[in-house]
């Protein structure tokens, strides 16, 4: 068990460092692409309510995605993080400009001032951020657990997806237990289903 949690320590800082490592320019093509086969993807476009993120930099940058989903009539739904329970809040956002506040983990997230909750059930597709990713649909994550509770309380017919560069594909995932998969991933160059 500690051995696992070690190699993740270890996977995010070597991903970390590859990214840190690409220059800025590529990451933007990169993330246009993967921006691009998204907004091309069936089961996004056939979805109203889409569960999106607000990525860390160890993750594809979505901020132009929330944007671009308004334009496709989305209902745009983030989490917003409850560090004391280990939960998260899922919250309509209308305007990410207006009603996204810097939360907990130092990422922006829902105002819940001014953003109503919305029921996971709700959910048509679920966004799922990842640090690395296997074909299998193996993730790590920032390690804090959230995604992992999470992903069981879909509903079955949502789909979970994952948005990565094919440098953050690595050949297993070392998964625990309490470790859950995404369906399917998009990266630069593919779209993997879950094998």
């Amino acid at each position: 068990m500690e051995d696992i949690k070690e190699t993740k320590i270890e996977i995010r800082n070597d991903i970390a460092n590859t990214l840190r490592a690409m220059p800025a320019e590529k990451v933007l093509e990169k993330t246009r692409t993967i921006e691009s086969r998204l907004f091309d993807f069936a089961n996004f476009l056939e979805a109203k309510i889409a569960l999106l993120y607000v990525g860390t930099e160890s993750e594809v940058n979505s901020e132009n995605i929330i944007r671009r989903a308004f334009e496709y009539n989305k209902i745009v739904v983030l989490p917003g993080f409850d560090p004391e329970k280990h939960e998260m809040k899922l919250m309509k956002v209308d305007d990410p400009d207006k009603d996204l506040n810097p939360g907990p983990r130092g990422v922006l997230e829902p105002n819940p001032a001014r953003c109503k909750v919305v029921p996971i059930t709700s959910i048509d597709i679920a966004i799922v951020p990842g640090i690395a990713l296997d074909e299998k649909g193996g993730r790590v994550g920032t390690g804090q657990g959230y995604y992992d509770r999470f992903i069981p309380k879909l509903p079955i017919t949502t789909r979970k997806v994952s948005l990565a560069f094919e440098e953050q594909i690595i050949p297993l995932v070392p998964m625990e237990s309490h470790d859950k998969h995404v369906d399917i991933i998009i990266t630069e160059k593919r779209i993997i289903y879950k094998i």
